[in-house]
């Protein structure tokens, strides 16, 4: 009978647009549902890193390097913000990376794919980025607060990568007949990819009704994924490129475009550790991992001395 009235209080709360907080009553699922969410958007950005710091010591000229370099760093700052959201939940950060390394934790799975040239930067810029703030924007008002308020923060960074890669691509466009195929190989290459990145359909989604009525979720995948091809394929005209899509047309009936079908082989195929650069992103993350150990030993050894050690004003008041 007590944990009915809960759950009625906490579905009270949820319908009353009343945020969740971490010492507030929730049910285990709720918990598991968000550390999970939050847990593989936090390793999406760091993972993330990986793909774009591959051009950093490339990058045509200072000022798309000083661009690039921010932006990694940005993408760092969002898993921080991320993970320590998570740990509000009751699982600490290293119970998550290790569930990354050990692959039981997932990331997004468009990192799994390689970065072959610069224009694959100002593509991700765009796509990628594109994809994911529809997504976060959505989470800004998500029921959970301390996921919620993170959200707000990463937007507005995220949106300047966007315009950042858009901005990129719109000079490639522009450039010589060698630039301008580059940023048509881009688009094709990450295309695809970008619309995996909503997620499964709504009929194949197993989280997708939970989340909506816990308000952990505002927008199911294909509403999402639906809103950014009618974005992307507004947005392409002034790039002068095409979409790989021959089925992409505008449907005035439903007012949005209509698009081919997604090869979910593809996707299982890279959720499941068979991508391109499954492997490569895992290790390298484990590397980086082990090779900072010593920084993190530093860490906890300095703030155990803070701790111990009185401060000066206090040992003056002593003598």
């Amino acid at each position: 009978m007590i944990i009915h009235e809960l759950e009625t209080n906490f579905q009270s709360k949820i319908d009353g647009e009343i945020k969740i907080e971490p010492k507030d009553w929730m049910p285990e699922a709720y918990r598991k549902t968000n550390i999970r969410q939050i847990s593989q958007h936090a390793h999406s950005e760091i993972v993330g890193m990986l793909p774009e710091g591959n051009w950093v010591t490339r990058a045509p000229s200072l000022k798309r390097k000083a661009i690039l370099l921010a932006k990694v760093q940005d993408e760092a700052g969002h898993g921080l913000y991320l993970y320590a959201a998570a740990e509000t939940l009751g699982m600490s950060r290293d119970e998550m990376i290790n569930d990354l390394h050990s692959g039981k934790a997932k990331y997004s799975s468009i990192f799994n794919y390689p970065t072959l040239t610069w224009a694959d930067m100002g593509a991700i810029g765009w796509l990628v980025d594109g994809a994911a703030i529809l997504n976060q924007v959505m989470l800004c008002r998500t029921s959970y607060g301390p996921y919620a308020r993170a959200n707000v923060k990463i937007c507005k960074e995220e949106s300047f990568h966007q315009r950042q890669g858009f901005e990129s691509l719109l000079v490639l466009s522009r450039g010589t007949p060698e630039q301008k195929a580059m940023c048509q190989d881009a688009i094709n290459r990450w295309w695809w990819p970008s619309l995996m990145m909503f997620g499964p359909t709504d009929s194949e989604s197993t989280n997708n009704d939970q989340s909506m009525k816990w308000k952990i979720k505002r927008k199911t995948n294909d509403e999402l994924r639906q809103q950014f091809v009618d974005m992307i394929a507004a947005q392409i005209k002034v790039l002068g490129m095409q979409l790989p899509d021959d089925k992409l047309i505008w449907n005035e009936d439903k007012k949005q475009h209509d698009f081919g079908a997604i090869n979910w082989d593809e996707f299982w195929n890279v959720v499941k550790g068979n991508g391109p650069c499954n492997k490569q992103r895992l290790n390298a993350r484990k590397k980086a991992h082990q090779e900072g150990k010593w920084v993190r030993d530093a860490a906890i050894a300095y703030a155990n001395k803070k701790k111990i050690q009185p401060s000066p004003s206090v040992e003056l008041m002593a003598s």
